[in-house]
This record gives structure tokens, sequence and C-alpha cells, in this order.
């Protein structure tokens, strides 16, 4: 045999192994230094074009394939290096980094030999997009895996010719739905769409499947016929408007323009891959460097800040009681079942339980896939009126009636049934922990978990450390925050904690806009016009105007009515309201069927009406200054760590215009450029 002329690996490499085997496939294995997840950065690709470079230098023969692969347990590439975007602060720097990374792929996808990625866990953006320039991709059905482009929840779109790539491989629909939906794709999703053209059980099977893949000299055909046929004018045009009326229902374009100017992208040049490849790196610096982008990956940050907080190891809770029936723990103990957990739910109203289990079925419908998972998760529900689950449980929850008393003697009473090494936690929204706490043998025990409403589509959960709550238990807690893949925020134990705290104000000063004129509508249509999710008037008529008030009154924030006022915050007095008269006269809002509006087939009935965009503007700026002035108090206040925190807080848990990076990086910016624009 002929010694090969292939060396069989590269030394120098940090972050990726490069060996050849005795039968020649090439291995590319991913683990990036120090790091617990993959990201492409500037290191990790100048080695893979390293390995990509030996490939390309071998004799024909003697390398018969390259197969990428992950060294790291959760993820295959989870996307690009964002912390080192903001290097990137000019157009011509982000077309420069862009284009040689370009080249790699480039050069990938013309490698002589198949090259197959093997994806377990996160394959997202940029490690899609590298797995797209490769000639077959195979990935595990493990929970775990999920595949997607999430650039558009960034202030982007992708931009490594990937946009060209996912329109060569799943067609128009499926590849224009996956860039700008962002949706993370389960592996069978991803397949039937054209992402990935093999699936294997288990990760322990990709190594095997990657070889037969080399050996077996697999390329992917790409998208059907009928699938590109679609590319072509005038169907291209008509796709394009469908998709672009869509996107406008869901955001606005001056607030988030990434998927509009994809959208254009697709129309301008979807059949036309060369200059759609150029058009794409044109397109793509200027959102870069705006900033919404900038603001969007500040959010992103504040995300994995949360998650970092958790003490690493220790505490897995697996069995979670919840007592108390009603909406909020009904919902809580459904979602830590949809989390994977079993949940017991305890009320003195069986009525009530049943009510709930129902409740949950529904929810499992939504969020689970196939009568398989939705009976198991049916089977981890239990009805556990007399609380016998008590003494199993890893954490338990109180979510009961808002009284002192009552709360004081269940967990004087719960104390001596859990285990100690449970989580002993209250959903109290306005009871102090260290009143409830008081009856406790051990009161270091109790900590707060507070929930907001709807359980399953607000990701934030705010820790309550009590003055006694021992750190221990806090970290036990944001564990199981975690482990229900919510976001944990740890707020000291005072009025509103910090969401309430700082949404009331918002809402007080809505009501004092309404009360000194201004329609409704408006100044739901100012809210939306800033960037808020939804109007406050449709908000607190969700939320239910008792609770509402219950909370101005509890915040001593309640506004006066006085029509001539023009007073820019919320007046601190008793005073009768029409917030108050709505609530005397049994108008609570959505669950009454009027509020604020009449509802109607669960919509608020709008009054037909237009506004200058201007005012509504400088009315939705007006809106939110008690909001920004009540986060800069919270902020001094040690309610949180810090001013990123209170960011965090306010905009995963009241959905505060992400695009502007948070309550307080926004009044820092806008008092930053003040003077310029004065001047």
């Amino acid at each position: 045999m002929s010694k090969t002329l292939v060396p069989k690996t590269l030394s120098k490499l940090q972050d990726w192994t490069f060996t050849v085997d005795y039968e020649g496939i090439a291995w590319a294995v991913f683990d990036r230094k120090g790091e617990s997840m993959n990201s492409l950065g500037r290191r990790p690709t100048e080695e893979l074009d390293q390995i990509v470079k030996v490939v390309e230098e071998a004799k024909a023969g003697e390398i018969k394939g390259l197969v990428l692969i992950s060294g790291k347990d959760s993820s295959f590439i989870a996307g690009a290096d964002i912390r080192e975007f903001d290097g990137y602060d000019t157009e011509d720097k982000i077309k420069d980094a862009v284009k040689g990374t370009l080249g790699l792929l480039d050069r990938i996808e013309n490698l002589p030999v198949p090259v197959v990625a093997a994806m377990h866990g996160y394959c997202l953006g940029a490690g899609l997009e590298l797995g797209m320039a490769c000639d077959w991709r195979i990935a595990d059905r493990e929970e775990g895996t999920r595949i997607g482009f999430p650039e558009v929840k960034l202030g982007l779109f992708p931009g490594l010719n990937g946009t060209v790539r996912a329109l060569k491989l799943a067609g128009p629909i499926d590849g224009m739905s996956a860039m700008l939906t962002a949706r993370m794709l389960r592996p069978t999703a991803a397949r039937a769409m054209g992402f990935v053209d093999q699936l294997v059980p288990t990760r322990h099977k990709l190594r095997w499947a990657a070889r037969k893949a080399v050996l077996q000299k697999r390329r992917s055909r790409g998208a059907p016929w009928w699938k590109k046929a679609m590319l072509k004018q005038p169907v291209r045009g008509m796709l394009a408007k469908q998709m672009r009326t869509k996107t406008a229902a869901k955001v606005r374009e001056d607030h988030y323009p990434a998927p509009f100017r994809l959208i254009d992208l697709f129309e301008r040049y979807g059949d036309d891959p060369a200059r759609m490849r150029v058009a794409e790196t044109e397109m793509f610096a200027p959102l870069m460097v705006s900033e919404t982008s900038r603001n969007l990956r500040r959010v992103f940050r504040l995300s994995e800040m949360l998650k970092d907080s958790i003490p690493k190891g220790g505490f897995k809770p697996r069995k979670v009681h919840v007592i108390g029936a009603g909406t909020m723990g009904a919902d809580i103990a459904a979602w830590c079942v949809v989390s994977g957990m079993q949940a017991s739910l305890q009320d003195l109203d069986e009525g009530q339980i049943e009510k709930a289990l129902r409740r949950a079925k529904g929810l499992f419908k939504k969020r689970l896939r196939g009568t398989t998972a939705i009976d198991s998760a049916v089977a981890r529900l239990i009805a556990d009126p007399d609380g016998k689950q008590i003494k199993h449980a890893d954490v338990v929850i109180e979510a009961i009636v808002e009284k002192l008393d009552v709360k004081q003697k269940l967990f004087a009473e719960l104390e001596k049934q859990v285990k100690p090494s449970a989580v002993l936690a209250t959903n109290t929204s306005s009871l102090k922990l260290e009143d409830i706490a008081k009856p406790l043998a051990d009161p270091g025990r109790l900590v707060g978990l507070h929930f907001f409403n709807p359980v399953s589509q607000l990701p934030l959960v705010e820790v309550v450390r009590g003055k006694r709550s021992r750190k221990e238990e806090v970290g036990n807690a944001c564990a199981f925050v975690t482990a229900i893949n919510k976001l944990p925020i740890i707020v000291k134990s005072c009025p509103g904690f910090l969401v309430n705290r700082v949404l009331a104000p918002y809402m007080m000063e809505a009501v004092r806009l309404y009360q000194d004129g201004q329609p409704r509508d408006k100044i739901d249509q100012a809210a939306l016009k800033f960037g808020m999710p939804m109007g406050p008037m449709e908000l607190m008529d969700m939320v239910g105007l008792d609770i509402c008030n219950k909370v101005g009154e509890e915040l001593d924030i309640v506004p006066k009515a006085n029509k001539k006022s023009k007073a820019k915050t919320a007046s601190k007095t008793r005073a009768d309201n029409v917030l108050a008269t709505l609530v005397k006269q049994g108008k609570l809002g959505k669950k009454t069927g009027e509020g604020f509006y009449v509802w109607a087939d669960g919509k608020p009935k709008r009054e037909e009406a237009s506004y200058d965009d201007a005012e509504l503007e400088r009315l939705g700026i007006e809106l939110v200054q008690p909001m920004l002035d009540e986060a800069e108090r919270a902020a001094a206040d040690k309610v949180v760590e810090s001013e990123d925190h209170v960011d965090a807080g306010v905009i995963f848990g009241t959905g505060f215009a992400p695009f502007r990076g948070g309550p307080l990086h926004y009044r820092h910016s806008t008092d930053a450029a003040a003077p310029d624009k004065a001047a």
C-alpha cells in the first residue's frame, strides 16, 4: 500500500478535531473550547477553513468524504457567535467579514467528495446555513434536536447565502416560512420541508448513518420540480404579497424591518440565485448595523443572562404539587406537565379540579405532538384533592385566595408534610413573603414563584426572595423555573415586586388619559405605535379590571378624575375613577363581556377610527413615561440585581417593545440622543 499524503490529524486545532479513518472518511468534530454550546465565531471558522483545505488538496481517492459532527451534548451549531457582532459596526466591515465565510461555504459545497452534516441538538442560524452547504444532512429524532432560522428575532435574516440555499432545498413556501417565522422545527418537520435528508432514532446512530452516506455518495436532490416552478413569476409575486400581508398582521415594518426586507429579496431575485447571493449581502449589512438589530441582540443577551444565573447541577425537580385549581394554579400544573414533569393538583372543590384537568388537555393538544405524548401528559397530571402527593413533591406551589390568614395556616400545615429538600413556594402577587412565612418554624424555606397570565405564553417567572429566604432555596426555585423552560428573575419582596410595580403606573396612566378625554382606541393604537404587544386598555380588560384596580390601590397609584388636568403621571390619590366605577358596576373586562370594551367572540369591539401618526407617536411616548420612571425607581431600590435585570424583567414579563432594548436602555438612549436632536 502506498503511504497516504493526507495528514491523519490536524494537531493545532482548538475547536475542532480532524481525523481520517482507515476507510478514507474525514471526520471533523466541532467541540468549541470553553463553551457549553457550539457557535460559529472567528476562530472556529478559521479552523474549519484549514480542514476544508486539507480535503481540497488531497489526491484523488485519498479522502472519500467529509463528515461534520458535534462533540457537544446539546448542539450541532446553535448559530453564529453574536458576541462578535458588535465589533462589526459599519456595513463595509460586515461585508468583508461575510465575504470570507461565504467563500468557505461555497468551497464546502463544491468539494469533489460528498460532505455530510450529522446533526444532534440545536442546528440553528449559521449552523443550518453551514449544514445546507453540505451534500447530505442527517438528524436524529431526539427531543432536544431542533432546526431553524432564528435570525428575524435578532432583526436580521440569514446572511451566509442561507436564503438562496433554503429556497433550493425547501422551495419558496416552506423555505420562506421557516425564515420568516423563526420556528424551531422538529426533525420530522425539517425533513418534510427538505432541510434534512435522513433521520435516525438517536444521536448514537449518526456516525454509522454518516459513514454509509459517504460511502454511497449520497447527495440531496433539493426541492421537487413543482416547488421550484413556484419561484417563477407571476406565482412568486403572488406569494410575496401573501407573505407581506401575513407578516404585517404580526409586526410593524417600522419596528421590525428584517422580515419585510427578506420578502423584498425573495420577490426581486427568487428565481435568480446568482443575483440573490449578491443582493442578500447588500440587504443584510444595513440590518446588521441597525439600532433594531443591536437592541434585539441585547434582548437575546438578557435572556442568556437570566439563564446563566442558575446554579449548575444540584437540584433536579421531577414532581410538582400545586394547591389551588383556579386558572393560575391549573395553568401552572399543566405547564409543568408539558415540560415533562409530574404534577398533582389539590383543591377543596373537586369540581374545580375536574375543570382544570379538562382545560389542561386542551393545552396538551396544542403543545404536544401525537396521541402517545398527549396521553402520557394526561396521565402525569394527577387530581389530588386530599394532598396525598405533597410528601413526594420536589416543589410545592400555593396558588389559593389572596388572604394572609388562609395562606399562613396552609403553610404551617405544609411545613410538617413536605420533604426537607422540597421547594416551598407561594404564587402571591400582593402579600409580603415575610408575613406569609411568620408561622413557619423555618421561615427561610419560603420563596415566591410569581407566574404571569397566561402561563403558557409569558416566559418570565419572578422568584421572590424574602428577607429570611435562604440562598439555597432561592437557587433551587430558579432551577425549577429553568426546568419548566421559563426565565427566572430574582426579585426582592416588596409591593408589586418588579413587573407589576413597573406595569401598574403605565396602565393607570392609560386610565388617566381616558378620563381626560382620549379615546380608548387611540390610547391602544398609541401603545402599538410605540411597540407594545397590546394596548393598555385591552390589556386591562384581559387581566380583569378588578385585579388592575386592586393592584393600583395596593401601590397607591389610582388616577384621579380631572378632565382639565394634563399632568403626565397618575395622581397618587384614592379618589374615585373610571376604573373603580367599572368594577363597582361589575364590568370587569373580557371575563364579564364588558369593561373598557364590549367583548364578543373573545375579541373587543372597536370603533372605526384613524389617527395622525405623529400624534400617536407623541401620545405613545407620553403613555410609557410613568413606566420608565418606575423602572428607574425599581433599579434604585435594588428590587433586582441591576438595570439590565430591570430591562429583562419588564421585557419578558410585560412584552415591552423588544426592539427598544428595555425601558431603561430606551431612556438612556433617548437621553443620549437628545442633544443631537436639539442641534
